[in-house]
């Protein structure tokens, strides 16, 4: 059976939601480090995302496990990870159960 476009996109937002900076006790969803989830008509998938800071050290470790992590979905094709700083981060961008969880609340 195939999946739909918005099954497909909730599985990818529960898989980006088990990835983690290691320096941080949230995931990078609910951080709001995902900008965009883009998924063509053959399941390719390209994700644009950025970090809470331009020097993080943990940036290629995040970006490979959020790739190998989206790749592991069934029936996806292909996974690019882009990387971006424009709009920078902000702790306006994070869910409030991560502001909660970091005590910005």
């Amino acid at each position: 059976m195939e999946s739909n476009p918005m099954e497909l996109e909730e599985q990818i937002v529960s898989m980006l939601k088990t990835v983690y900076d290691p320096e941080i006790p949230v995931n990078i969803y609910d951080l709001g480090l995902i900008y965009d989830v883009d998924i063509d008509d053959v399941k390719n998938v390209v994700i644009t995302m950025t970090l809470t800071a331009p020097a993080c050290p943990m940036a290629d470790f995040i970006m490979e496990d959020v790739k190998m992590k989206v790749e592991s979905i069934s029936g996806i094709k292909s996974v690019d990870v882009k990387l971006v700083f424009d709009p920078e981060w902000h702790q306006g961008l994070m869910s409030e159960e991560a502001k909660l969880e970091l005590g910005f609340l």
